[in-house]
């Protein structure tokens, strides 16, 4: 039986539901990451006895996916494009917000498939944007492209942020710092390919990165649904 499935104790002697256990744990996460969520800080941030929080949650794996179902609401949006291309650009687009709104959510992107409501919603509107366009194969392929894609390059963005506050150092900082090295290893001329990239590659922020990288996906998806008769 999942977490989702199991019906929570009653709420005495004290007023504890599952809503307020992961609301706390998000909160949790939020500010100190994976590593300051356990049920005893959970149960602590509210004023309550460890093993109470037993009765609604079993372990922390479970606390865990209920956290990950919380946010995953954020990802929806209100209203879906009839136009494929573009609904899956705002899924994208919505997970990458989400996820930089809660860092720790990069952590537990990709693997299996989130089995609550709001995961399986997100997962429903992703098969949904694509279904009757190709064959359920096709789609399939479609949609795990797509997402490695984003938890790649969203994981990727995320690790930046978190070198830059490790470090104290941002981007253009850190380019500055190891400018010098950099500088000396391109002199020696076995890194061409690289030396061109350095000196005449353009910039772009972390946001458009992502949308040209997702253009480029998509366009290959595109390539890959049948053509509609002329």
């Amino acid at each position: 039986m999942t977490v989702w499935d199991r019906p929570e104790p009653p709420t005495r002697p004290a007023p504890l539901d599952r809503e307020r256990i992961v609301a706390t744990a998000v909160a949790l996460a939020d500010e100190g990451g994976l590593e300051a969520v356990s049920l005893r800080k959970v149960a602590a941030r509210l004023n309550a006895g460890p093993m109470r929080l037993y009765g609604y949650i079993a372990t922390k794996e479970e606390l865990l996916d209920l956290m990950v179902d919380e946010v995953q609401a954020e990802i929806l949006p209100e209203e879906r494009s009839a136009d494929w291309r573009e609904a899956l650009r705002v899924l994208a687009h919505r997970t990458r917000r989400t996820a930089l709104r809660h860092e720790w959510l990069a952590d537990l992107l990709g693997g299996r498939p989130t089995l609550g409501p709001n995961g399986l919603a997100v997962t429903e509107a992703t098969l949904a944007a694509l279904d009757g366009l190709a064959d359920v194969d096709t789609v399939m392929r479609a949609v795990e492209t797509v997402s490695a894609y984003s938890t790649g390059a969203i994981r990727r963005e995320i690790a930046n942020l978190r070198a830059e506050r490790a470090t104290g150092l941002s981007e253009r900082d850190w380019q500055r710092a190891y400018g010098p090295h950099v500088t000396r290893m391109l002199a020696t001329g076995r890194f061409p390919a690289l030396a061109k990239a350095v000196h005449d590659g353009t910039d772009v922020d972390a946001e458009t990165s992502f949308a040209t990288g997702l253009d480029w996906v998509l366009d290959a998806v595109a390539a890959r649904l049948p053509r509609p008769p002329a």
